[in-house]
């Protein structure tokens, strides 16, 4: 079989948002050869109110984009409506992000010559019943694919499990858009307002949700002994509410900021003095790629998927135990007593993220992949 140049590959996400997944969605398609791959961008929208900003940000890039109108939790017109659009446009590659998409997009790819892969994101620490039995689901689904390739080790460890998964499992780790993170040059004017009053700038961006660990951050910086900072919280989730009455309990309505999900968000990244991740469960979190990339000091957890990008506790940035508010507001203090220091930790995260984590890299390494799936699985 001859193979096509450019391969034309479509990227199936979300439509809910701009989140991990999405971003680095638009992170890998960004640095792909235009000459090696022809790249399509598409959602399945099962809710007319939802905006699909992955497409709103894919063609700001210029890439061509598809969505899908199937409404409804499981409509199998999404599968119908999928396998048209890759029979009429020819697609060599579906690229699929979710449970909900890796099974419709399995479905669409039988009896067409498109090969399918799944990139799971990462699994929840606590899922209901519903939940959990999607993401069984999920897991059997990826007995059927082309490919599965997960982006941390921990992800490939776990999948390696499955009896018979093995064989499909291509690990390709997590990336980051450094050119984006360096086009950055200015930071949002309530940054500005905080360092006119001496303020220390500290900050989270990612969703608001159990998983991600920021009641634990608010506990800590309740304990601190000075107030002499602002912390900005940048994202969005279902405990946000839960989360505002938490920091106002804490006495910290006027140290802490809610911003929302702001798309400037890395030109508050640009502002922090410090930036924290204090998840309870990540794969290889992409926000602490982007710190660590504009060189900040970073205070992450230490669970599985931040160790690898902080594999020298005190080198690339500092650790702290999972839960563990006490001791992350002793990390938190002495990174603010000590600029010193966080200038250190900045220079050497972003050494090792810039050699070891770049989206450049990821994208030549699935760009390999996209052309031996294409040739090495004849149906």
């Amino acid at each position: 079989m001859g193979i096509p140049k450019p391969l034309k590959v479509l990227q199936l996400g979300s439509p809910t948002g701009l989140y991990g997944a999405e971003r680095w969605i638009l992170a890998l398609i960004k640095h792909l050869d235009p000459k090696q791959v022809h790249t399509f961008v598409g959602v399945i929208r099962d809710d007319p109110s939802l905006e699909a900003p992955l497409i709103r940000e894919a063609q700001k890039l210029g890439f061509e984009t598809i969505t899908i109108e199937a409404y409804g939790r499981f409509n199998l017109a999404a599968v119908k409506t999928l396998r048209r659009v890759i029979q009429q446009k020819g697609i060599h590659i579906l690229h699929t992000h979710g449970y909900k998409q890796d099974l419709i997009g399995l479905l669409a790819t039988r009896g067409t010559n498109c090969r399918i892969l799944a990139t799971p994101h990462g699994w929840s620490k606590e899922p209901d019943v519903k939940l959990w039995c999607y993401e069984l689901l999920n897991r059997l689904t990826f007995l059927f694919l082309d490919a599965v390739v997960p982006l941390s080790e921990g992800l490939y460890q776990g999948l390696c499990r499955i009896p018979g998964l093995k064989k499909r499992l291509s690990l390709i780790p997590n990336g980051v858009d450094l050119t984006e993170i360096a086009a950055i040059d200015q930071v949002p004017q309530e940054i500005r307002d905080a360092r006119g009053k001496r303020l220390s700038i500290l900050g989270y961006i990612g969703q608001l949700i159990h998983r991600k660990g920021v009641d634990v951050l608010l506990r800590a910086l309740h304990r601190l002994p000075q107030r002499d900072f602002k912390a900005f919280v940048i994202g969005e989730g279902p405990l946000r509410r839960e989360l505002e009455a938490l920091a106002s309990s804490l006495g910290l309505s006027d140290q802490v900021v809610f911003t929302g999900y702001r798309p400037d968000r890395l030109n508050f990244l640009l502002g922090f003095d410090v930036f924290i991740l204090p998840s309870r469960l990540e794969g290889i979190p992409r926000c602490l790629m982007e710190a660590m990339g504009m060189g900040k000091a970073v205070i992450a957890s230490d669970i599985k998927g931040c160790r690898y990008l902080i594999p020298e506790e005190g080198l690339q940035g500092l650790l702290f135990p999972p839960g563990d508010d006490r001791v992350l507001a002793e990390k938190i203090g002495y990174l603010l007593a000590n600029p010193s220091i966080r200038e250190k930790l900045g220079r050497e995260a972003q050494k090792f993220i810039t050699t070891h984590y770049s989206a450049a890299r990821m994208a030549r390494d699935y760009q390999d992949l996209y052309f031996r799936l294409f040739t090495s699985f004849p149906r």
